[in-house]
């Protein structure tokens, strides 16, 4: 239990900004397993920068490392190019 103020107020900060973190990290799984069950290379293609910003801010916010990032990105435009092009 905080005995200060100044750590009361840190306690609700650090969990408003855990909560936060987790929804943009949660949101950014979703959106890699959308694109992973898609079959069209247009709108995966579409999809895949949009994916791309959401994994650099969680970067930028510190929620996951530059590494893991740099992966998850070559991985899917790996995946994304390997599609079959349908017509």
């Amino acid at each position: 239990m905080p005995n200060h103020k100044s750590a009361e107020k840190r306690v609700r900060q650090t969990a408003v900004r855990k909560l936060r973190n987790r929804y943009q990290l949660s949101a950014c799984r979703t959106a890699i397993k959308k694109l992973k069950k898609m079959t069209v290379k247009t709108e995966a293609q579409a999809l895949l920068p949009k994916i791309y910003g959401m994994l650099d801010k969680l970067v930028k916010k510190n929620i996951i490392h530059k590494n893991k990032a740099a992966n998850q990105k070559s991985k899917l435009t790996r995946w994304v190019n390997a599609m079959p092009v349908v017509n």
